[in-house]
């Protein structure tokens, strides 16, 4: 069988659009890993802020000497609501914590940090995203 010139530019022809709908198919499905499984934008941290290992101490040590014994634990289903990388669940019972913690705390001032529950909790202001939480520190 003898092959043309013509048959060599149709098959060249038709494998380039080809290759062409497969590199965009796949530089879309690696896109598609920016979202998260709702369809949303993803969360994601520029910096990652939490407690620091002095801070950690600092309210251990505070609320292992000053015990609060009437504090109730939150209701488990609200509590798992409260992670990393989450919204504060809204209208949930937060507490400030006393001034002389608050202010022994290395935490920028464009965060906050709560006592909910027996948890505590450090919160950006200005999104109300959650980026730490340090469980059962109140007892």
């Amino acid at each position: 069988m003898r092959v043309s010139f013509k048959h060599h530019i149709i098959v060249a022809g038709l494998a380039v659009p080809f290759f062409l709908l497969t590199a965009n198919s796949a530089a879309a499905q690696g896109r598609s890993g920016d979202r998260n499984a709702g369809g949303g934008a993803s969360i994601e941290f520029a910096a990652e802020i939490s407690f620091s290992v002095g801070d950690r101490d600092r309210i251990r040590a505070h609320y292992s000497s000053n015990p609060n014994p009437g504090v109730e634990a939150l209701p488990p289903g609200i509590r798992r609501k409260l992670a990393r990388g989450k919204a504060m669940p809204p209208g949930i019972a937060k507490r400030s914590p006393p001034a002389g913690l608050r202010s022994s705390l290395s935490v920028p001032n464009q965060f906050e940090v709560f006592e909910v529950g027996r948890d505590v909790v450090l919160v950006k202001a200005a999104t109300g995203i959650i980026h730490d939480v340090l469980k059962d520190v109140i007892r």
